[in-house]
């Protein structure tokens, strides 16, 4: 069932760019971000509603990424002020995000590959009495609180059918059972805030449904989801809001039904002159005009 069918705490929201939320649990304002001569971000108002899933999408070069960057800590705005719970965090470090509450997953996933399974889940526990510098040489004083984080991973693991892959190595692993143990590590963490960078990019048809269930599941324990993602199947399958972003900025919100069928969201990803709803068009075309375009650029410079 797609998820705007059901009841959200967004039901009766507009569906308009930067409009306010019952209960946001991230909001941004007058968030900037410049490379050179081109602004990547410039957004107004954003606000993120606690406990759906929202996905956040938009055309390459939109400036998603750079937004997930400037939301975790990864990258510093050049103007601007969010909040997380109602804590700013503004020129907060990324490490610090993350104890916060609020975690990322990347495009490109970044798995520790000469470490195990278990061993990238362990790391991805906070406030280990055994990463301490006086205590480390004394195991006495870290054991215990060490197997309740690995008795923790191991139930993850469980969960995300990873468990039979515990000792192997992480670089052993497919593109799809990456994207899985970056999601399961996140969870070491006890979020409130998940922030999924295309989670969909290169994972095998077997998986995309497990991976889904995942993200389901998340919000079905009470957390927050935010994804960036090109899948409009996805989009349309597990989302309760979708934000859209072109240039740099938000140009529309709303359920997916209503974005899909949003002139402005049309004209974002084909351009004005075109009349066709969003969801009748063939992305695997679009993708592949788009291909062509930029390689015509590159054979013209």
């Amino acid at each position: 069932m797609p998820a705007e069918t059901t009841s959200t705490p967004l039901a009766g929201v507009e569906n308009r760019p930067g409009v306010p939320k019952p209960d946001p649990i991230v909001e941004g304002s007058n968030i900037t971000r410049t490379f050179g001569g081109l602004k990547a971000v410039d957004v107004d108002h954003v606000e993120i509603q606690r406990g759906v899933i929202t996905a956040l999408i938009g055309p390459n070069g939109a400036g998603k990424t750079t937004l997930f960057n400037l939301l975790t800590g990864f990258d510093v705005p050049d103007s601007g002020d969010w909040s997380f719970n109602g804590h700013s965090l503004a020129r907060v470090p990324a490490y610090k995000v993350a104890r916060r509450g609020m975690v990322r997953t990347f495009q490109l996933t970044k798995v520790l590959s000469k470490l195990t399974v278990i061993e990238n889940m362990r790391l991805g526990a906070t406030g280990q009495r055994g990463e301490k510098f006086w205590s480390a040489p004394f195991r006495a004083l870290w054991k215990a609180q060490e197997d309740e984080v690995t008795q923790r991973a191991d139930a993850i693991l469980a969960r995300f059918k990873l468990d039979a892959k515990r000792e192997d190595f992480a670089g052993s692993l497919s593109g799809g059972q990456r994207k899985l143990l970056e999601m399961a590590r996140s969870l070491m963490v006890d979020p409130e805030l998940i922030m999924l960078d295309e989670p969909m990019a290169g994972v095998n048809p077997a998986l995309k449904q497990s991976l889904l269930g995942h993200v389901k599941s998340l919000r079905d324990e009470g957390r927050t989801v935010l994804f960036v993602e090109h899948d409009m199947d996805m989009v349309r399958d597990i989302s309760d809001w979708v934000i859209v972003m072109a240039q740099g900025t938000i140009v529309a919100e709303g359920t997916p039904a209503q974005v899909m069928a949003d002139q402005a969201v049309i004209d974002a990803y084909l351009g004005a002159h075109h009349e066709t709803d969003i969801t009748e068009l063939d992305e695997g075309e679009i993708d592949r005009e788009a291909e062509q375009e930029l390689k015509g650029e590159a054979e013209h410079d």
